[in-house]
């Protein structure tokens, strides 16, 4: 259905080329205006200028990184269930390896219960979950004192399994990730996931964390935009990367290569992807007339917005190279003359008549 809209709203958009601009204008689609269209009456048509490139900088501020994260510090571990711990009794191997000194060290270690307890000799049964590593060694050193004079013990993890965080979407390594009694920033654990460079889109990481979802523009991270350094991950944490297969700008009209663009950063500018496209078609866009159209998955509630690069003046790239797309954009380059009509009549017909069996289909179903 979105795409029926997009090409919808393409024809709209090549009718519009015929018409005189005029900033902040609105320009009714004619007989495009028909209801089975559902495309809407009017569009607003802003001309690309410095002043309108400074607006729209102004509205795109850089997502600063939200409070919530940035005032989380990570607490002392606490030694919770599937904790592996290697406790040792200096002088006393018996109770340090049981297994053997010749083992290796897990061999020796003890596994938390998923109660959250262990057995220690001398000692018995201990609840341990929620301890320090200090409070366990003070009270194992106090408990097996009435059999070992003066004992000295030591408590370390060797394996880390009770506090995870999660990591799913266009990494190449997802999965779990264990939080140790060195805290766990996002950065590390990116790294160890690694992004993929090709697949994923950079701009939308999506951290939930107790009910919320945070999204953060890893771009922004990296190169020091955000106002962080990093973020401290919270146990139960999950990271989701989305793919680029949807983050995309579609390319129309008199361009060498017309396709849909994917990218991975938050904007990409209006000459990068004309660039992506081979450029304009010296043949047929001698008007030179560039539309970015903006707003379509809305078009039903509000006008969408038509911006308008004059590209006959070489300037004009200059324009068009400090003007930011967003994923979803739809950029036109308009024919020029006998061929934009000529062009415009032979595709109106057939997607009009798509766009009315859409209408028709969805109207059924609701």
């Amino acid at each position: 259905m979105r795409k029926l809209l997009l090409v919808g709203f393409f024809l709209a958009t090549v009718h519009i080329t015929g018409c005189a601009l005029a900033p902040g204008q609105h320009v009714d689609t004619g007989e495009l205006n028909d209801k089975s269209t559902d495309i809407g009456s009017h569009v607003n048509l802003v001309p690309i200028t410095p002043k309108s490139i400074a607006v729209e900088r102004a509205l795109q501020q850089q997502r600063d990184i939200p409070r919530a994260l940035l005032d989380y510090e990570p607490p002392i571990y606490r030694i919770g269930p599937g904790d592996t711990l290697y406790i040792t009794v200096w002088e006393h191997p018996e109770l340090t390896s049981p297994a053997g000194a010749q083992q290796q060290t897990v061999s020796n270690g003890r596994l938390v219960r998923p109660d959250g307890t262990l057995y220690y000799p001398y000692v018995g049964t201990i609840d341990v979950d929620g301890m320090t590593i200090e409070q366990l060694r003070a009270y194992i050193a106090s408990e097996i004192a009435a059999y070992i004079e003066q004992p000295q013990v030591d408590v370390n993890i060797i394996e880390f399994a009770s506090k995870r965080v999660w990591l799913n979407g266009a990494f190449d390594d997802p999965g779990t990730q264990a939080i140790t009694n060195t805290p766990l920033t996002l950065s590390q654990a990116l790294g160890e996931a690694h992004p993929n460079a090709e697949e994923a889109n950079l701009s939308n990481l999506i951290l939930a964390r107790d009910g919320m979802d945070y999204h953060l523009d890893i771009n922004q991270i990296r190169h020091g935009l955000a106002n962080a350094a990093d973020i401290y991950l919270k146990p139960g944490d999950r990271i989701f990367l989305p793919y680029n297969d949807h983050h995309q700008i579609y390319l129309l009209g008199e361009v060498n290569r017309p396709r849909a663009l994917p990218f991975r950063t938050a904007y990409i500018s209006l000459a990068e992807a004309l660039g992506e496209a081979g450029g304009l078609d010296q043949t047929t866009s001698k008007g030179k007339a560039v539309y970015v159209i903006r707003g379509v998955e809305d078009l039903q509630k509000e006008p969408a917005t038509v911006y308008q690069l004059d590209a006959k003046s070489p300037a004009a790239f200059v324009l068009a190279h400090n003007f930011d797309l967003h994923a979803g954009d739809i950029v036109f380059v308009g024919a020029s003359g006998v061929t934009r009509w000529n062009r415009f009549l032979n595709q109106l017909l057939p997607f009009t008549a798509i766009l009315r069996d859409s209408a028709r289909t969805r109207n059924d179903f609701n």
